[in-house]
């Protein structure tokens, strides 16, 4: 594989112990992976939608925390090997960043890996699954939130409007939806898009379709399980609701990527939030290695 521009080296804890999952990943060459691990650390569109900052230190603190979390040789079997591609240079212009990501993305593609991202601000959702609908046309998206992230403004409340309108996504599967803190307007955009929000007791099955996508925006989680987000949700899900969904979403042969947003390690003192996100990383890739055909 060629040297991909734009790509910082991963950082990962000097003590990190060979029982751990984090040190079978490769990270020279992506020979013998089936996934590729890439940090997004950004967070300008965050900022821009005067949320609380810190996700750009998202990547970092996933890191920490997979080095600390996950066996080996799990008991539940054998997980798919991971390249850690490394981060993506951020530049100052989220225009110039964007860029980057859907170059970076449609580089992994490239090489046969299924990326797997980890920001970062949610507005990163957009070039990360603008690379994969340019290789798998007109996908559906499935995305967990508990925001519509359909505003006309740039910024990290964007992706899923962009999605539709600049890249042919044909429709819009939202779980964790919380009408309180989304305005009228922007769910009837949603909803004359294509878009369903589904019921928080909604029977775990992914929508047919040739390709899909699936974002994992943290804060659809309850903020007593998940504080370090960029938006805290008083009424969220449980991690154990999660992990069946995530699960299902790693097992469905038509999801073509999957990103885990808003990981905001300035508001997790405990590391609580990190440790979810690596918990459902590892979920996503047991479901994963139970993929027929693998």
């Amino acid at each position: 594989m060629k040297p991909i521009p734009h790509l910082i080296p991963a950082q990962w804890p000097a003590s990190l112990s060979a029982a751990r999952f984090a040190s079978t990943f490769r990270t020279e060459s992506p020979d013998g992976c089936a996934v590729a691990l890439l940090g997004l650390p950004d967070d300008r569109g965050v900022w821009m939608n005067n949320g609380r900052p810190g996700a750009d230190r998202g990547p970092a603190a996933f890191r920490e925390a997979l080095g600390r979390y996950g066996a080996a040789q799990p008991a539940a079997g054998d997980l798919p090997r991971v390249f850690d591609a490394g981060n993506v240079e951020v530049s100052d212009s989220l225009e110039e960043t964007h860029r980057r990501v859907t170059a970076v993305t449609g580089a992994l593609l490239d090489a046969g890996l299924f990326p797997i991202a980890v920001g970062g601000g949610h507005d990163l959702t957009y070039p990360f699954v603008r690379a994969v609908a340019a290789r798998f046309p007109k996908p559906v998206g499935v995305y967990f939130d508990a925001h519509l992230d359909v505003r006309e403004t740039t910024g990290s409340g964007m992706p899923f409007r962009r999605l539709v309108e600049d890249c042919g996504v044909r429709g819009l599967h939202l779980h964790g939806f919380r009408p309180l803190v989304n305005s009228r307007e922007h769910f009837a955009w949603f909803k004359a898009h294509g878009g369903t929000a589904h019921p928080d007791r909604a029977k775990v099955a992914l929508p047919r379709a040739k390709h899909l996508f699936v974002s994992f925006d943290l804060d659809v989680l309850d903020a007593a399980q998940a504080p370090g987000v960029s938006a805290l949700n008083p009424s969220g899900w449980s991690v154990a609701d999660a992990e069946r969904w995530v699960h299902a979403c790693g097992a469905n042969r038509t999801v073509r990527c999957f990103d885990l947003m808003e990981l905001n390690p300035a508001h997790d003192a405990d590391g609580r939030t990190a440790r979810v996100a690596a918990h459902l990383f590892l979920t996503f890739l047991l479901g994963f290695a139970r993929r027929p055909g693998r």
